[in-house]
């Protein structure tokens, strides 16, 4: 009896031991607190806005985000340039006091600069790997790759 009872825990944890070992990959990229050192200098390129590729006319840039010394912000929306101070606290980031040149641009082109430089105003959950960060607040989530400049 004692030896089908260990036969038995051994079938049942052998399962739920594998499973709680099995990894996506991911963890390490969420348990890592993410410190202003992982972001400055650094030159970000928007390439989705909740899932969607963004699109950029023949005469216009990808919009950007460049990370600089004393988490300095500025970039480049899409058509407007902008500016700010970048904010990181647990995990959040987001630009305070943003100001922006006021150009007025293509309707596609305004409409991706809008939830662009709102999203950036905004907390957002960050999340970085090698060659990506995301920031995803209530409304929308911004994809990025790293784009430094050369």
């Amino acid at each position: 009896m004692e030896y089908v009872m260990k036969k038995l825990i051994a079938v049942v944890t052998l399962p739920i031991l594998l499973a709680a070992c099995q990894s996506t990959g991911n963890e390490n990229a969420m348990a890592k607190t993410i410190t202003p050192q992982d972001l400055q200098h650094h030159n970000w390129e928007l390439i989705q806005i909740d899932g969607e590729a963004i699109e950029t006319p023949d005469n216009m840039q990808a919009p950007r985000l460049e990370i600089g010394e004393k988490m300095t912000a500025n970039g480049n929306a899409g058509c407007n340039n902008f500016f700010g101070q970048g904010e990181l606290d647990n995990n959040r980031f987001r630009i305070q006091q943003m100001g922006m040149t006021m150009k007025m641009c293509h309707n596609d082109v305004m409409g991706t600069e809008m939830t662009f430089s709102k999203s950036l105003s905004d907390w957002n959950e960050i999340s970085l790997t090698n060659e990506s960060m995301t920031l995803t607040n209530e409304s929308h989530t911004l994809t990025f790759k790293l784009s430094d400049w050369k």
